[in-house]
């Protein structure tokens, strides 16, 4: 079989299997399966599959019509310009979250103490790390997650210190200058609203905030309160109608509260700074 017969074969199953964007996920796998670039599939169309290509190849697309996204067959998703190992164990981070590393980064100065919280693949410890040169702590509850974020720190060249703990937890009183965090804010009612990909592979532990979606956000704040050295930034990724029930949260000693805006226009990022 060629290769212009696979991708064409491949983008008919996922047609017919209702997979969004059928001929580009062809492509990734078959150029998974090459360990090439997808420029490679356009420059050599009549090249033959091998056995072991075609075996790799097929159970990609097995997978992928089960329901299994992309990325985790793959163990790889772009993040700010930068490519991330990605399990089943870790979130598969989202564009709308670079709205949340823009923001940080217009605060974050080189001598400062950063943060993340929830830190799933490390997407965003790793860019606040490279992208500043701060110190950059990261936490997750997940110690299969600190391992794959630990990993991308290695793989990436990048010192970021990972700390297995339930939220922020396990630091200092008056140690953070910084603390950013995408947590998990889906209420557990939208279960089964969800995507078949999201719902029945991604960690629950990093979707589901709870009943309400808001219990995290109302145990990260206290942690804030704690942590955050006076005068310090707390960054938060919103979920969907989550902004005015955060905002609730902050109280009086909370100043220069700003909400900003994705490119859909929805509030994404919450920002504030501890007062005391």
């Amino acid at each position: 079989m060629t290769l212009h017969t696979a991708l064409l074969q491949a983008t008919k199953l996922f047609e017919d299997g209702a997979i969004s964007a059928p001929r580009l996920t062809a492509e990734v796998f078959l150029a998974h399966a090459l360990q090439r670039d997808r420029s490679y599939l356009y420059a050599h169309p009549e090249e033959e599959l091998t056995e072991l290509a075609w075996i790799h190849y097929g159970r990609y697309l097995h997978e992928r019509l089960n329901g299994k996204p992309t990325q985790y067959i793959t163990g790889k998703q772009e993040f700010y310009g930068r490519e991330f190992r990605v399990t089943p164990d870790v979130l598969i981070p989202r564009p709308e979250t670079e709205h949340l590393v823009e923001a940080a980064l217009k605060i974050i100065r080189p001598d400062n103490t950063v943060v993340d919280v929830g830190t799933g693949s490390g997407a965003i410890a790793v860019t606040l790390a490279i992208e500043t040169g701060a110190l950059v702590i990261a936490t997750d509850i997940s110690e299969a997650a600190v391992r794959v974020a630990a990993a991308n720190a290695r793989r990436l060249s990048t010192c970021v210190r990972f700390v297995t703990s339930d939220l922020a937890s396990t630091l200092r009183h008056r140690s953070v200058d910084v603390l950013v965090s995408n947590p998990p804010y889906v209420p557990s009612t939208d279960q089964s609203g969800l995507q078949r990909e999201v719902r029945d592979f991604e960690p629950h532990v990093a979707l589901f905030g709870g009943p309400t979606g808001l219990e995290i956000y109302e145990r990260l704040i206290v942690d804030a309160r704690r942590v955050l050295r006076p005068r310090g930034w707390l960054f938060v990724e919103l979920g969907y109608n989550s902004v005015e029930p955060v905002q609730n949260m902050l109280g009086a000693k909370w100043s220069d509260i700003a909400i900003q805006h994705d490119l859909a226009g929805l509030p994404r990022v919450l920002a504030a700074r501890w007062t005391p």
